[in-house]
């Protein structure tokens, strides 16, 4: 009894954030697409939170399936005139309908108006991650340290770019640090790249050029991550220290920047994939954001909404890379019909959804082969 206990507690400690998490971001993501669909008048035949069989749902009035399905890795919405969950357009079907079905499908949409359908599931996602960013600001603060320099590591990036203990860091490439934890976000995405950095020393302007040194660190539940480190330590005066309030429009702001934040850093990571700057070990799956949503729930409640507001700007990013079957190639290839005058043919769209269907199950198996790998190095 006490190791079926054991197990229960672990798979609802993991199991249930992660759920809420997911269902959030998916939820919001699907929600607009539907909403701006339903704007351009296109019927919706479906709208679900997860794949598979269904679970539970109901039909509306408009003739539109609301449906929780059985795997919760995902969800969709399917317009008049799809084929499938991934919008590929069934061709039989749309030759098939009457004039007044196919007013309502969404293939005979314009391009601007399909376009405007497509690109509003990543943008519902930054929308929400800036509603709650912003709802976390203005209810619970932010503390804020001064970047100032309490202690300078031997042999580090910052004692061999001179930096000084009470040396207070001003910007970064040009760009204004007002906190330590604005200081540790610059740092830790620019390893081995080097920064030129403006102190004040004292009431003098200081200007220093330094590379964060690539160092692993490992996190309070055992996660390992690659980032760039300066090897110094912050200031604990009390002075240097304070909670800053944020009224309805300041929360609304900072809740812009937090979420451009994630995109840049996101972004960033994917470009550094890419040119071989970066890492592809650090690429997580299902798996890895279970693991992390059981983690970030046990901090408390805010602290998992921080996580869905991060996971919802990665899940619209991702969204938007242009490959078929994602929302990106989808619109790759709406920018293709509106150059051409008309869409690509049957066959190409159909050759560019095989492909997509086989980058997307590739990402999806060498990220699931990293979450084994990482849970086995544990």
């Amino acid at each position: 009894m006490e190791l079926i206990g054991s197990l229960f507690g672990s798979v609802a400690g993991y199991a249930l954030p992660f759920l809420f998490v997911l269902t959030v971001v998916v939820f919001f993501h699907e929600l607009g697409h539907f909403l701006v669909g339903r704007w351009c008048g296109v019927r919706v035949n479906a709208f679900s939170v997860g794949f598979g069989p269904e679970l539970i749902g109901r039909t509306d009035r408009h003739g539109t399936r609301w449906k929780l399905s059985v795997i919760p890795l995902g969800g969709y919405v399917k317009f008049a005139g799809d084929e499938n969950e991934a919008s590929v357009p069934d061709q039989e079907a749309l030759r098939a309908m009457s004039a007044d079905e196919r007013a309502g499908a969404f293939q005979t949409k314009s391009v601007a108006r399909r376009a405007a359908i497509v690109a509003a599931g990543p943008i519902a996602n930054f929308i929400l991650a800036i509603v709650i960013f912003a709802v976390l600001f203005a209810l619970m603060g932010r503390p804020e340290i001064s970047p100032r320099v309490d202690q300078v590591q031997p042999d580090s990036a910052a004692a061999e770019a001179g930096l000084q203990a009470g040396d207070l860091v001003v910007a970064i490439d040009g760009s204004s640090i007002g906190t330590f934890a604005e200081l540790q976000r610059t740092i830790s995405v620019s390893a081995d790249i080097p920064l030129r950095m403006e102190l004040d020393r004292g009431g003098e302007r200081v200007e220093v050029t330094i590379t964060p040194k690539r160092r692993e660190i490992t996190d309070p539940f055992g996660n390992v991550q690659s980032v760039g480190l300066l090897g110094v330590s912050r200031s604990a005066k009390p002075e240097d220290v304070i909670t800053r309030r944020f009224g309805p429009v300041e929360a609304v702001v900072e809740g812009s920047k937090e979420t451009w934040f994630v995109v840049t850093r996101t972004a960033g990571y994917l470009g550094g994939i890419l040119t071989g700057r970066e890492s592809a070990d650090q690429l997580g799956g299902p798996i890895r954001v279970a693991q992390i949503s059981g983690q970030v729930a046990t901090l408390g409640f805010g602290a998992l909404l921080n996580l869905t507001a991060v996971l919802s700007v990665s899940i619209g990013l991702l969204n938007l890379l242009p490959i078929p079957m994602l929302d990106g190639g989808h619109l790759l290839f709406y920018a293709a019909e509106a150059l051409r005058g008309k869409p690509l043919s049957e066959r190409a769209q159909e050759y560019g959804f095989r492909i997509g269907i086989g980058i997307v199950l590739f990402l999806m198996v060498f990220a699931t082969w990293n979450d084994v790998l990482h849970l086995s190095s544990l």
